[in-house]
């Protein structure tokens, strides 16, 4: 919700106006596939996991869109050195760029396929919210580990996590004008004792919403969401 809010917001053909020619890389089970493709847009999904190109390429026949929709199931840098006929007018990378060895060279990398004045949309995950929601648990001793030991590769913690001051030195550096920053799951994550509204789903995602563009608290995000325009 937090990241379709901010893409209609900043890319305001995606709901209305002429078709847009867009890649969906790290696109998982490919619900923004999916959602742009019902809407007339030109999408190419792209995943490095088979198992998830396979559900995504199911889902999309459900909706009635598989056939509207470019399938890449490989490595993002792959489809990227293919070329194409013409350049993306936007490219959706949400967590990806924590899970790269080499995590700088994907900003770059996507700017080549990318159309002058053309949008990126990243979504990654926040090392800050890892460890705010450890000082709530208590975790201290964990907490001076970090930086000692890798995170677990079994776990859903990424290896190279990459704080928001890094990505946005990284745009700046490559040619983008970052436009806005959001905050995924705010405050849900953080709550060890439901009380009040937190019991409600409907409340909650209200709340995450509002607060999701405020600061400060949208740096304390689990994931973070940053718009930027290729100058």
């Amino acid at each position: 919700k937090v990241i379709w809010r901010d893409l209609i917001q900043h890319f305001p053909a995606i709901t209305k106006g002429k078709p847009l020619h867009i890649l969906d890389t790290g696109a998982g089970l490919g619900y923004f596939s999916i959602k742009l493709a019902k809407l007339g847009h030109r999408v190419t999904y792209n995943d490095l996991s088979t198992t998830m190109f396979n559900k995504a390429q199911k889902q999309a026949k459900l909706a009635g869109v598989s056939e509207k929709i470019l399938w890449s199931n490989g490595p993002y840098q792959t489809l990227i050195e293919q070329g194409g006929e013409q350049p993306f007018d936007l490219i959706l990378a949400h967590a990806v760029l924590e899970w790269l060895e080499s995590p700088e060279q994907l900003i770059p990398s996507l700017k080549k396929r990318l159309h002058p004045q053309g949008g990126l949309s990243l979504c990654y995950y926040n090392p800050a919210g890892l460890t705010y929601r450890n000082l709530i648990c208590g975790n201290f001793r964990y907490l001076d580990k970090v930086g000692l030991h890798p995170a677990d590769p079994d776990s859903l913690t990424p290896q190279n996590p990459c704080t928001m001051e890094q990505v946005h030195q990284w745009l700046h550096h490559y040619g983008f004008a970052i436009k806005s920053l959001s905050g995924i799951r705010v405050f849900s994550d953080y709550v060890l004792d439901k009380r009040g509204g937190n019991h409600c789903e409907g409340s909650i995602l209200a709340e995450e919403l509002k607060y999701s563009a405020q600061e400060p608290f949208k740096r304390l995000g689990r994931y973070l969401h940053t718009i930027a325009i290729a100058k």
